[in-house]
């Protein structure tokens, strides 16, 4: 869709305002039989819909987002509760909310297509201003940032499927509606990440299928999930990468992939890009698992510019917690993803510092920054 507007193409459903006021939470709380039909009140982590009146457990506030009817709750995502069935209640009518439920029933449908807002206008039989304007005041986002998230659901649902019927993820990326894998995270935070329990038993469970190729690095691993780039490294020689890999997914099924093709060959084009005058940006779909601190540190990275460094002690007091330069070491060195968390931009007071597929690989990375 070529309407503007960011979208946060997170693990969570569009993120809709709460349009009513205190009253409303209230009434939840009191199971208010009177407020039935008024609106209906949703639940972020069951992804379900409720009537005010519904007897279930009541949840947490700051879970809770309001719809002014079923329909528009449903078009975010949600599903009736099977308890008190909310889509059967008879909900005061509101002309530009059913509009509005007409216009995201059509862009679900078509969330793989490029659709412009004449077009979604025209099918539809909405006016483009009553669509410009009910989004923002019915769900709180624009046109295009729905399309967005829908685009990204088909995505998931791609993903999601039984194994015997999932889609290979690049065919699922394409099928969703992207034009290339980078397009599917574009100006969006750029993991997915695994479960800690997953990684803690070792990626039990997992196929992780990886490549090794020959780069400007040295040998380079490229490893995957069905979700994204699990791991990047260099190392002397094949087996010394994938006995790494085993070390970080003992338990994971490695596949050998075939071919210097899909996001391993984007790999490669983006580590050799680094040694070039015209660097391209990482938008790898990413498939990690990091600590709360650990993402700070290594967001903290990706911020610092081509061609400079900071010291740890730098990076520490920039985070807010000046003590604790060692900790911050310890996060960048135990990044997977070589180049696309750039940790060689991190050094030492006293020289470069370490780097875990060595200092060598690191100060060349930094010399061809400095002087690009």
């Amino acid at each position: 869709m070529t309407m503007t507007g960011a979208v946060k193409t997170s693990a969570e459903a569009i993120v809709v305002p709460s349009y009513f006021p205190g009253k409303q939470w209230q009434q939840v709380l009191e199971r208010d039989t009177r407020a039935d039909g008024q609106f209906v009140y949703a639940v972020k982590s069951t992804k379900i819909y409720c009537k005010p009146s519904c007897a279930s457990r009541r949840p947490n506030r700051k879970q809770v987002s309001f719809f002014p009817s079923p329909v528009l709750a449903e078009a975010a995502g949600y599903r009736a509760c099977k308890r008190c069935e909310p889509d059967m209640a008879t909900v005061k009518a509101d002309p530009q909310a059913t509009a509005i439920a007409v216009v995201t029933e059509y862009l679900k449908e078509h969330a793989e297509e490029r659709t412009r807002l004449d077009d979604v206008a025209k099918a539809t039989g909405v006016g483009k201003l009553t669509i410009l304007r009910g989004f923002k005041r019915v769900l709180g986002v624009s046109p295009g940032q729905y399309a967005k998230e829908a685009r990204l659901e088909r995505f998931k649902d791609k993903v999601r499927e039984p194994k015997q019927r999932k889609a290979p993820i690049t065919d699922a990326i394409y099928e969703a509606g992207y034009g290339s894998s980078s397009r599917l995270y574009e100006k969006s935070p750029a993991a997915l990440g695994m479960t800690p329990r997953v990684m803690r038993e070792g990626g039990a469970g997992l196929v992780i299928r990886y490549a090794t190729t020959s780069s400007p690095l040295g040998r380079m691993l490229v490893a995957t999930t069905d979700v994204g780039i699990c791991s990047i490294a260099f190392g002397k020689d094949d087996k010394e990468l994938v006995a790494e890999l085993r070390k970080r997914f003992s338990k994971a099924e490695l596949v050998s992939a075939k071919g210097n093709t899909g996001w391993l060959a984007d790999a490669v084009v983006y580590v050799t890009s680094q040694l070039g005058e015209h660097p391209l940006a990482a938008t790898f779909p990413l498939d990690v698992r990091a600590t709360a601190f650990q993402q700070r540190v290594w967001k903290a990275l990706q911020a610092i510019p081509r061609g400079e460094t900071r010291y740890y002690s730098e990076l520490a007091a920039q985070l807010g917690v000046p003590k604790a330069s060692r900790a911050v070491g310890a996060a960048i060195g135990s990044n997977p993803l070589a180049i696309v968390v750039p940790c060689h931009r991190a050094i030492a007071k006293s020289g470069l510092g370490g780097y875990h597929w060595g200092v060598e690989r690191k100060r060349r990375l930094l010399e061809v920054e400095k002087s690009a």
